[in-house]
C-alpha cells in the first residue's frame, strides 16, 4: 500500500492569463422549419385571442374597494419541443417571465406578464414577423423571438402551478396554504390585495428570500388566490406551502449542521454596542454556531453563581428561546439565500436552578427577578436591553396583583432607581401569558377560557404575550389523518386567556399574540398531541453538534419572538423609551381574518373587550412598527408628564398634554366617502402599590392613570378644552357640550386598569 508522505506539486505559478470568449455550445439542436406566412398568421391570431380573453377575464374581476386595478395580463407561451432553454422577457418592454412547466410532449410552457403600456410593442413583434415585407432572401423580422413559439394562450392558474398536479384543488372554495413566488418589486401590491381580500398572510419570518423572488405563504380559497394572481401581476409561480421544521428535523436531519453553518456564514453579526435581548431562563448553550457570535461569556449570568450559566434544561428551553430571540423561526432562513444583518445580541441570566439544587420558592420570584435584572446592567451599564421571561407561576392565576407581578411593575417603572428624576432608568419586560398544559384527552383542554393567564402576566407595565397560530398542515406520515387543532389565525391551543379575570379590576392581557404553534387533533376529535414538528417553530438546539435545530412551541416561542421585535425597534430608534417601544408594538398589531370574523360577530363594546382578553390587540408587525406608509401614517410623541402636584400641602392634578394633530385636510377631503380608521395607543409606566385594596380598586394599585380623548368632528377647540379640562373653563364660559362619542371600537369604559390603552375610531 502506498504511503502518502510527499507534498503535492503546486502548479499555480505556471498559469498564463489570457482573454476569453465563449466558443459557443456544440450541442446539436434541430432547426425549426417554419412557413413564415402560415406560422406568423397563426401566432398573431392566437395572441389577439389571448389578449381578448384575458381582458374579458380582467373586466369580470370583483376587486375590493381601494384595490389597485390590474395593469397587465398574463399569457401562456408554449415553445416548440425542440427548442432549448429560452428567455422570453425583455426588460425594455417590461415583460416578465414566470413559471416554466414541461408538458408530456416535452414542450415548454412559460407564464409571461405583459404590462398594458407595453402591449403595443409586444404585439408589433408578432405583427412584423407575420406581415412586414422583406427583400428576397432576407430573414423575417423578429424571427428569433417568434419562430420558437408554438402557441400563445391566456394564462390559467395551472400555468403557474409548479407542484404535483393532483395537489391543485379543483373546487374554488377549498382553503389551503399556498406558496406564492412573488416578484420583489411587486410584493407590496400582492400583500395589499391579500389583506383587502381577508387572506391570512405568513409573517416575515416565514418568507423565503431569494435574489429575484420572495416566497409568500398565504392561506385562503383557490378562488381568492386566482383573483390575487390575475389582479396584481406580481406572482411568478405557485406551489403548496410545504416548508415545515420537519424538513430539517426529519427529511434532511443528516444535513442540518451544513444548513446551520451556511446560515451562520451568511449573517452579518452584531457588535457589542447594539441592543440586547436578556433572557431570564435556564441558561444558554453558547457553543451553538447560531448563538456564539451574538453572546459573549461576560454576558452570561446566574442568580446563584454555583448554578453555572449553561443551559441545564433537559429540553434545552433557554437555548431554544435564544435562537428565536435572535433569528425568529429558522425554517425559512435555513432554506433560503438571504444575508441577514443582526442588529441585536443576547444576554442570559439563569433564574431556574439545575437538578440537585433547592427549587425556587414561588414567593421569592419577585426578589429573584429583581436581582436577575440587575446583573446585566452591572456588567454592561450603557447597553439598551429588553428583558424576556417565559417563566410563570404554574397554575397560579394572575387575576390579582402579587408580589411577583408588583416587582415587575416596580422594576419596569424604575421605582427602584437610586437616582430620582424624569430620566431615571426604566425597563421593558416581555412576559408570557402562560401555557395550557399537555393532555391527550382533548375535551379536558378544549375550553381555552377556562385556563386563566398565570402570575406574573398581570403586571401592568410588562408587555404580555399570548399565542396564535398559522400552522395547520401536518407533514408527519403517522399523523396524516389528524388535523391542526386551531384553524389558521385562531388562538394557539397552547395559549391561556384572561376571560376569567375580573374585567373591571384587571388590565386587558395579553396585549399581543404571536406564533406559538398548534396542537394536533385526532380524526375523532378525542385525542390531542403536542409538539409535532410540522405544527411547531424551528430553533437552535441545546445539543448543537448532534441535532443543531429542534422544534419549539407554546407561549415561550411567542414571547421570544416578541422580545426579538422589541430589540429590533430599539436598534432602529435608540432614543425611544421602553414605553414607546411597547406602544409601537401594540399599535402595529392587527387581528387576523379569523379574529376579525369573531369581532364582527360581537357588536357590543363589552363583548369586544372580552374577546380582546383572548386575542389581545392582534399580531404585531415589525415593518408597521418601524415606519409609516402612504396609506398608513403613524404620529408618535414621547414626553414626561407631571400627573400630580402639591399646592399648599394638598395634592392636586398636574399637567394635561394637548396635541393639535397636523391633519392633511385637502388629502382627507379628496378621499370622499372612503372609510378612514384612526387608532390611538397610550403607553406609560406606573409605580405599583400592591395592597389588599388594590385587588378591589385598580386606582389604589397605580401611582397615577392617564387617558386620552379626541375632539369631535363638529366640536370647536374651545368646547373640547372646556369639556376635558376644568382649568380651561372661565366663569363666563358656556357649559361644555358633551356630544355622543360612540365611534370608538372599545370605548372609554373599557379602560379600567393597566398602563397601555388602545382604541380604534
Amino acid at each position: 500500500m502506498a504511503e502518502y508522505e510527499h507534498r503535492h506539486i503546486d502548479l499555480s505559478g505556471l498559469a498564463v492569463v489570457r482573454d476569453y470568449k465563449s466558443p459557443g455550445s456544440n450541442a446539436r439542436q434541430r432547426t425549426l422549419q417554419r412557413i413564415r406566412e402560415e406560422h406568423g398568421r397563426q401566432i398573431f391570431a392566437e395572441l389577439g385571442s389571448a389578449f381578448d380573453l384575458a381582458d374579458r377575464g380582467r373586466d369580470a374581476l370583483e376587486l375590493p374597494v381601494g384595490a389597485l386595478p390590474p395593469d397587465g395580463v398574463y399569457l401562456e407561451v408554449e415553445l416548440a419541443p425542440s427548442v432549448g432553454p429560452t428567455t422570453l422577457e425583455k426588460k425594455k418592454e417590461g415583460t416578465r417571465q414566470g413559471a416554466v412547466t414541461i408538458s408530456a410532449t416535452g414542450a415548454r410552457r412559460i407564464a409571461l406578464f405583459v404590462p398594458d403600456d407595453s402591449r403595443d410593442v409586444f404585439e408589433a413583434v408578432f405583427r412584423d414577423y407575420a406581415f412586414k415585407e422583406v427583400e428576397a432572401g432576407a430573414a423575417a423580422p423578429k424571427k428569433s423571438r417568434v419562430e420558437p413559439v408554438e402557441h400563445i394562450r391566456t394564462a390559467r392558474l395551472q400555468t403557474f402551478w409548479r407542484d404535483d398536479p393532483s395537489a391543485l384543488p379543483e373546487d374554488p372554495q377549498v382553503e389551503m396554504w399556498w406558496a406564492l413566488w412573488c416578484f420583489k418589486d411587486r410584493l407590496q401590491r400582492v400583500e395589499d390585495l391579500a389583506f383587502r381580500l381577508g387572506l391570512t398572510i405568513g409573517p416575515d419570518d416565514t418568507r423565503l428570500q431569494f435574489p429575484e423572488v420572495i416566497v409568500l405563504p398565504v392561506y385562503g380559497r383557490r378562488a381568492a388566490i386566482e383573483l390575487l394572481l390575475f389582479s396584481t401581476g406580481g406572482i411568478a409561480e405557485i406551489r403548496r406551502a410545504t416548508d415545515t421544521p420537519t424538513v430539517f428535523t426529519d427529511e434532511l436531519s443528516g444535513m442540518a449542521n451544513a444548513f446551520v453553518d451556511d446560515l451562520a456564514e451568511r449573517i452579518t453579526w452584531p457588535g457589542r454596542e447594539v441592543p440586547a435581548v436578556c433572557l431570564l431562563d435556564t441558561g444558554i448553550n453558547r457553543g451553538h454556531p447560531l448563538i456564539e457570535p451574538a453572546l459573549t461569556p461576560g454576558d452570561m449570568h446566574a442568580v446563584i453563581s454555583s448554578w453555572g450559566v449553561d443551559d441545564h434544561s433537559e429540553i434545552g428551553h433557554g437555548s431554544g428561546m435564544a435562537g428565536l430571540a435572535l433569528h425568529g423561526d429558522l425554517t425559512a432562513p435555513l432554506g433560503d439565500t438571504s444575508r441577514p444583518t443582526m442588529a441585536h445580541r443576547l444576554e442570559s441570566v439563569k433564574i431556574l436552578p439545575p437538578d440537585g439544587f433547592e427549587p425556587n420558592d414561588p414567593f421569592s420570584y419577585g426578589a429573584i427577578t429583581t436581582s436577575a435584572a440587575a446583573l446585566p446592567e452591572i456588567a454592561a451599564p450603557d447597553r439598551v436591553r429588553v428583558y424576556c421571561m417565559a417563566v410563570t407561576n404554574e397554575n397560579r392565576s394572575g387575576a390579582e396583583p402579587t408580589g411577583w407581578s408588583a416587582a415587575l411593575d416596580q422594576i419596569s417603572s424604575g421605582a427602584d432607581a437610586v437616582e430620582e428624576g424624569p430620566d431615571h432608568i426604566r425597563r421593558l419586560f416581555v412576559q408570557a401569558i402562560g401555557n395550557i398544559g399537555d393532555n391527550s384527552r382533548a375535551e379536558e383542554i378544549a375550553d381555552g377560557d377556562a385556563f386563566p393567564g398565570e402570575d406574573p402576566a398581570q403586571a401592568w407595565n410588562v408587555l404580555t404575550v399570548g399565542g396564535t397560530t398559522l400552522k395547520s398542515d401536518i407533514a408527519e406520515r403517522a399523523y396524516r389523518d389528524w388535523s391542526g387543532w386551531s384553524p389558521p389565525g385562531d388562538r394557539s391551543p397552547y395559549s391561556r386567556t384572561t376571560a376569567l379575570w375580573r374585567p373591571s379590576q384587571s388590565p386587558i392581557k395579553p396585549e399581543i399574540v404571536l406564533e406559538a404553534g398548534n396542537r394536533a387533533l385526532s380524526r375523532s376529535g378525542a385525542e390531542a398531541l403536542s409538539g409535532l414538528p410540522s405544527l411547531s417553530l424551528l430553533t437552535t438546539s441545546k445539543a448543537a453538534g448532534i441535532h443543531p435545530v429542534t422544534p419549539f412551541w407554546a407561549t415561550s416561542a411567542a414571547t421570544a419572538q416578541a422580545a426579538r421585535m422589541a430589540a429590533r425597534i430599539m436598534a432602529e430608534y435608540p432614543a425611544y423609551w421602553p414605553e414607546m417601544v411597547r406602544a409601537l408594538m401594540v399599535h402595529s398589531a392587527r387581528w387576523t381574518p379569523h379574529m376579525l370574523a369573531e369581532f364582527d360577530g360581537r357588536p357590543g363594546k363589552l363583548e369586544r373587550k372580552n374577546l380582546a382578553r383572548k386575542y389581545g390587540y392582534g399580531v404585531p408587525d415589525l415593518r408597521r412598527a418601524l415606519a409609516s406608509a402612504r396609506d398608513d401614517l403613524s404620529l408618535v410623541a414621547q414626553r414626561h408628564i407631571q400627573p400630580f402636584r402639591t399646592d399648599g400641602g394638598n395634592v392636586r392634578f398636574g399637567d394635561a398634554h394637548v396635541y393639535r394633530l397636523p391633519w392633511p385636510r385637502s388629502v382627507l377631503e379628496s378621499l370622499g366617502d372612503e372609510r378612514v380608521r384612526l387608532k390611538v395607543t397610550l403607553s406609560y409606566f406606573v409605580e405599583p402599590n400592591p395592597s389588599f385594596a388594590s385587588a378591589i380598586d385598580p386606582a389604589r394599585y397605580q401611582s397615577f392613570g392617564l387617558r386620552f380623548d379626541l375632539k369631535r368632528a363638529r366640536e370647536t377647540d374651545g368646547n373640547f378644552l372646556r369639556r376635558v379640562n376644568k382649568d380651561d373653563r372661565g366663569e363666563d364660559d358656556p357649559r361644555p357640550i358633551n356630544e355622543d362619542n360612540d365611534g370608538w371600537f372599545f370605548g372609554p369604559k373599557s379602560i379600567s386598569a393597566g398602563s397601555i390603552h388602545t382604541d380604534i375610531w
